[in-house]
């Protein structure tokens, strides 16, 4: 049996056999979190991994940043959000500054 809960104003929410459901426009859209390690795609076709730092600028601040030389990848960039493969390659940077093109959330692995 539904049950709609309104007075004058538009259905916010309706109850089918005990279960309430909203308005998919009442709620706020989910966004995956980006923790502070990122992979970040570059200009000149850079890609760095390392903890970052947001400006309001739209630049960051990489600190022990690592520049990914080779991906050592088979199934695009996206892979090394688990972490480098056995084939990757990546260089010490220490700390750059940048607007980035791309960022990948880092899951784990690096």
């Amino acid at each position: 049996m539904a049950k709609a809960t309104s007075t004058t104003s538009p259905i916010d929410t309706l109850q089918i056999n005990g279960v309430d459901y909203v308005r998919a426009d009442s709620v706020p859209a989910a966004s995956p979190e980006m923790g502070p390690t990122q992979i970040i795609v570059a200009d000149k076709g850079f890609v760095f991994v390392g903890n970052v730092e947001d400006h309001t600028d739209g630049s960051v601040t990489i600190r022990n940043c690592r520049n990914i030389r080779y991906w050592g990848t088979t199934k695009g960039l996206g892979e090394l959000a688990v972490g480098p493969t056995s084939k990757t390659i990546v260089d010490a940077y220490g700390t750059v500054k940048l607007t980035p093109i791309l960022r990948i959330a880092v899951v784990s692995g690096w």
